[in-house]
């Protein structure tokens, strides 16, 4: 596993998701307008700080980032208290069907 393919893989995708340009996220991040673009083409990589601002900026956990979803090992756990509740609204939704 590349862990900074994996990271710059992420980044693009939940950039793109949050319906974010460069520009945009930068902004967010306090950074300079191209800094996002270095990091995407992987020319810098991210201090933890800046990590920490990526994840607040994109709404979403630091580890995202470096999650590849090859394998089941790397998939996140759902604790089990959401679980649970998972389950009793989707059971409530069958009954009334």
């Amino acid at each position: 596993m590349d862990l900074r393919k994996t990271f710059i893989r992420n980044l693009k995708k939940l950039r793109a998701s949050a319906g974010l340009s460069q520009l945009k996220l930068a902004e967010r991040c306090d950074v300079s307008g191209n800094y996002i673009g270095i990091i995407e083409s992987g020319k810098r990589f991210p201090s933890v700080e800046m990590l920490e601002k990526l994840a607040q900026a994109l709404k979403v956990h630091p580890y995202l980032f470096f999650f590849d979803g090859k394998t089941e090992k790397s998939a996140p756990v759902i604790p089990e208290k959401i679980k649970l509740e998972i389950i009793a609204k989707l059971s409530g939704v069958i009954r009334k069907y």
